[in-house]
């Protein structure tokens, strides 16, 4: 088995493990209720040779247009380096009940690297489910999406997402991102995560560790989740 197999097969461990354990930002298959909103801001940092460090930051908004519309931001940056800004619209596609409701989501934006600036779209079909464990509740989220990057390539996206709502102050989160594009190997990076909930006020504070196929290091990511 290749090292890359090897990662790919933790991963799915970990997904597992998670779910054999046991929401507060739902996203994904989830519309917001109208007039309400929520907004998430995260920087992540993986340390280098001689102390250098990088960087990614990233700014995600989403709020209730209607009570069947959800409209929302999604921008990411690496350090001036490249990055994207989209907006989208969330529609529900079906409610299956317990067993879970299907999303879709059109977003519409720009990508850039350095200097150059080229349009961009997106379409996702998620998946999402609660679940209910011996030790509280929490939620699954599965998303699979194209992203027409134009000037660079077209790019096949799944995801996955599984946290705990227990109404405890500290639940976990695990988010596992692969992406493909064709000719090109596999990209992937897992974010286990803890979610801190102080007594007042619709903060949550996330504090997690970011692996993916690109870096040898581990990155640190701090995020912080409002809901209005």
């Amino acid at each position: 088995m290749s090292a890359d197999a090897a990662a790919m097969v933790r991963l799915v461990l970990i997904c597992m493990l998670l779910l054999a354990l046991g929401a507060p930002a739902r996203a994904g298959a989830w519309l917001r209720e109208k007039g309400s909103s929520f907004t998430a801001i995260s920087v992540t940092a993986f340390r280098e040779e001689d102390d250098v460090y990088k960087y990614k930051s990233s700014l995600y908004a989403e709020w209730g247009l209607r009570p069947k519309l959800t409209i929302g931001l999604d921008a990411e940056e690496h350090q001036d380096l490249y990055g994207h800004a989209l907006v989208f619209a969330r529609v529900p596609v079906a409610d299956f009940g317990p067993a879970g409701r299907l999303a879709a989501e059109f977003g519409v934006g720009a990508h850039h690297r350095q200097y150059g600036a080229w349009a961009m779209y997106k379409t996702t079909l998620s998946y999402g489910k609660g679940i209910q464990t011996g030790i509280g509740g929490g939620w699954i989220n599965i998303d699979a999406a194209l992203e027409e990057r134009t000037h660079e390539a077209l790019i096949h996206k799944l995801d996955f997402t599984a946290g705990l709502s227990s109404g405890r102050r500290i639940d976990p989160l695990l988010q596992i991102e692969t992406s493909y594009i064709s000719d090109r190997p596999w990209y992937w990076r897992v974010r286990p995560s803890l979610m801190y909930r102080p007594k007042t006020g619709n903060l949550t504070w996330i504090l997690g560790a970011e692996r993916n196929s690109n870096d040898d290091n581990i990155g640190l990511k701090f995020a912080l989740w409002r809901s209005y």
